[in-house]
């Protein structure tokens, strides 16, 4: 098998639960039409394989905007709760000066591995707006460079019906945090 490719028979199912979630959450992509999307997934087998390892973590990916300027198809993660990828540093620099306790990786390598990008501030109060995720976990976004630069990092969750943003060092990680994808189609 080529990597990043799926077979056939993971192709279909995974279009079959793409559709069906789409379906059921017409709320998120009102205007947008199914068949485009699927015709546009089916020339771009790499983006499939990256949806499909955004389903693997349980991040339950669909459609939540389109980008006419550059004709794009915006998926993000639309669990309720952050995707099973979690306990993780938010990068390999902080990862990396962990003396004890590593976790397994870091936010910013393992969405590079899967081939999405991490949520911005502003996409996650996006997503916000379209349900409530995260009552119960939290999820790391890009952190600014200047934060960065300083040791920190970002994340966010809603909270008494509130989305807040919060820090910590980026070397910390917990069971209950994790990080949400964008893909761009």
């Amino acid at each position: 098998m080529i990597k990043n490719k799926l077979t056939t028979e993971e192709n279909e199912e995974l279009l079959k639960v793409l559709k069906a979630r789409f379906e059921k959450n017409i709320n998120r992509h009102k205007d947008l039409d199914w068949e485009k999307i699927q015709t546009k997934l089916e020339k771009h087998p790499e983006k499939l394989w990256s949806l499909n390892e955004m389903e693997k973590t349980e991040g339950e990916p669909d459609v939540v905007d389109y980008n006419k300027e550059t004709d794009e198809y915006i998926f993000f993660d639309c669990s309720s709760e952050s995707p099973k990828r979690r306990s993780l540093c938010y990068d390999y620099q902080a990862w990396n000066a962990r003396k004890a306790n590593k976790p397994e990786s870091n936010v910013i390598d393992k969405a590079l591995e899967m081939g999405i990008e991490l949520l911005t501030e502003e996409q996650y109060h996006r997503l916000q707006e379209l349900g409530k995720f995260d009552l119960k976990t939290s999820s790391w976004v890009k952190t600014p460079a200047h934060i960065r630069e300083l040791g920190g990092a970002v994340f966010c969750d809603r909270r008494y019906n509130t989305v807040f943003l919060y820090h910590n060092g980026a070397d910390s990680y917990y069971a209950a945090r994790g990080f949400r994808g964008c893909l761009k189609l």
